[in-house]
């Protein structure tokens, strides 16, 4: 039955999960959400959304931290509040789909080790890959949340969005979530958005809104006043610009109102002073694109994504570019037919519009996931695509119409007998799933006792300060006549006796310098000492990135156009493809090399 007319306005708090994604990269460690958890448990609150999204990525990837140990550690310290998770449907928490069987399977661990609201979403909102994993969670009698992820385009329209509601409830949705992940909601078209949804279902309607554009608050108000009674917010030292409303605000909103929230406000200053001393150990991953910016109300960019593209874009030495990015982002979602911008769309469109701007043409290197997506991989698209882009991307391939996942046999044996013994259970098998030569890397490295976690990068603002580390860059931004330029310094040598040599890259310099005194400058190697290319035969790449595959052998035969190899920037995957036809000469490069633009990686001849 529809909650409407219960008074009473119920938060989740999301600070253990799309809290910190949105504003320090996910970079949370589990020992900094441990101590406060018997205060988050006491509180009172709905539930407390502590998994899921880019986590599971990020602990592996960066935290070195199994993520399935992390939920079991967060359940024991938080007894009494109910878990909620995000699941991306099909795709679970990687960027591609997967069987059928590996959704149950991570459904069914997910639950026995402490979920019990599962908020399950499409990127696409095609329904056909929720049904798998809303079946899932019914089965496991856990909390099924249907999810309507909230854009603005020619397309998507509030009767669209109502019928979507009507058909996860028929789905065994227990709820529906509007799932507003960039912003983009404002007051009034929140109210009339909540009063259709809650006179079409009789489920509870709840609402999910980052306060990117300012607007998010205001919505949540007028959302409560539309029959809304459930609301997602967030501890305020992880609170606004593209995370989330306040709690302590939303709560001393509705004080002495019919839509009282009973929550403690003594209480919650407690834990959002504890954040507070928490954030300031990830300074340095704090970016200016997660402030408020109604810009967004023209990029469309969720909060999760900007600050992990501006992490990306970091990477890449090209931060100075992100405005570039933004505006391009637009023009890459409507060639792709208007996808809403959550993961995974939310990382192909913000890819490929990065390679887009660093290529310095338009399409010139599509991702794999561009191309996947185009030919039906991820669902059917909400409106039709660009007929160039997808003749240029994929040519005349066969577009797959139905179910993405019907065309994928199951997985689980071929998964367990590929990692061996260096799964210990059945959630290191899904880890692997999830992530197949990360996940493999995490567990050989988790079995030899090798793992390490990522250094803690200083703030920006306190890069002057900070003593030059033998082998760790120091970082600076240097604007120069309105120019802004990145500088990377790493020293080597020191003690009495030596000289120490500094190495330092400029962004937009061809090439490293190493500097011992001053007026003393001798040119570095750069990666791998590779040749710079000067013939149509010489294989470059068009972005930084790593190797992720290399195709071809000395002595093989390729036509022009043909992909010699795969390499990984930004998260996603891109083929390199022969200029020229002939016979490979020379190949340069290993899978896992560090490669940069212009760099000979494979000779032809």
């Amino acid at each position: 039955m529809n909650d409407a007319n219960l008074a009473t306005v119920k938060l989740s708090d999301v600070v253990l999960r799309d809290g910190h994604q949105s504003l320090i990269a996910t970079r949370m460690r589990t020992e900094d959400m441990l101590p406060i958890c018997g205060q988050l448990d006491a509180i009172g609150f709905h539930s407390l959304e502590v998994w899921g999204g880019a986590t599971f990525d990020a602990c592996v990837r960066f935290l070195k931290e199994d993520p399935w140990e992390r939920l079991v550690s967060l359940r024991e310290a938080i007894p009494d509040t109910p878990l909620q998770m995000l699941l991306r449907g099909q795709n679970l928490l990687g960027y591609r789909h997967y069987a059928d069987d590996v959704v149950e399977r991570f459904v069914a661990r997910a639950a026995d080790n402490g979920i019990d609201i599962f908020r399950v979403f499409d990127a696409l909102n095609d329904l056909r890959n929720l049904e798998v994993a809303m079946q899932a969670v019914k089965k496991s009698g856990k909390h099924a949340q249907g999810t309507i992820c909230y854009t603005v385009s020619p397309v998507h329209t509030r009767e669209t969005y109502v019928d979507q509601a009507r058909r996860l409830v028929e789905m065994g949705a227990d709820s529906i979530a509007i799932k507003d992940m960039a912003g983009l909601l404002t007051p009034y078209a929140t109210s009339e958005l909540v009063e259709a949804l809650v006179g079409a279902v009789e489920v509870p309607i709840h609402l999910h809104a980052h306060a990117t554009s300012g607007l998010a608050a205001m919505s949540q108000i007028k959302a409560v006043e539309a029959g809304c009674r459930h609301l997602d917010t967030c501890i305020s030292a992880f609170a606004g610009g593209t995370s989330h409303p306040s709690t302590e605000a939303m709560v001393a909103a509705f004080q002495e109102t019919p839509y009282d929230t009973g929550l403690d406000l003594i209480a919650l200053k407690e834990v959002g002073d504890y954040f507070r001393e928490v954030r300031k150990k990830y300074a340095g991953f704090e970016s200016e694109y997660t402030r408020e910016d109604v810009g967004v109300q023209i990029w469309q960019v969720p909060g999760g994504m900007m600050s992990n593209l501006a992490n990306q874009m970091k990477e890449q030495n090209a931060l100075g570019r992100i405005r570039d990015v933004f505006d391009e982002i637009p023009r890459v979602r409507a060639d792709l037919g208007y996808p809403p911008l959550v993961t995974p769309t939310s990382q192909i469109v913000g890819t490929q519009a990065a390679m887009n701007v660093l290529a310095g043409e338009r399409y010139k290197t599509i991702t794999n996931e561009v191309k996947r997506y185009l030919m039906g991989g991820y669902g059917q698209p909400p409106a039709p695509v660009d007929a160039r882009v997808r003749d240029q991307a994929i040519g005349k391939a066969e577009v797959e119409e139905g179910r993405p996942a019907d065309q994928l046999k199951p997985e689980m044996s071929r998964l367990t007998a590929d990692i061996g013994d260096l799964a210990d259970n059945e959630e290191d098998v899904l880890t692997f799933a999830m992530f197949p030569d990360l996940g493999r890397e995490y567990l050989q490295g988790r079995r030899d006792g090798t793992l390490v976690p990522e250094a803690m990068p200083a703030p920006a603002d306190a890069s002057a300060e900070r003593p030059v580390t033998e082998g760790v860059p120091t970082e600076f931004v240097i604007d120069v006549h309105g120019e802004s330029y990145e500088v990377q310094i790493t020293g080597v040598g020191s003690g009495s006796g030596s000289r120490r040599r500094l190495y330092l890259t400029l962004d937009g310099m061809p090439e490293e310098v190493v500097f011992e005194a001053k007026d003393e400058f001798v040119a570095a190697e750069k990666s791998g000492g590779r040749a710079q290319a000067s013939s149509p035969g010489h294989v470059t790449t068009s972005m930084p990135g790593n190797i992720v595959d290399v195709l071809v052998a000395v002595g093989d035969s390729v036509t022009e156009g043909q992909a010699v190899l795969i390499t990984e920037a930004m998260k996603m995957e891109s083929e390199v493809q022969a200029r020229v036809g002939g016979t490979v000469k020379a190949v340069h490069v290993a899978k896992g090399d560090r490669v940069t633009p212009g760099e000979v990686l494979v000779e032809i001849e």
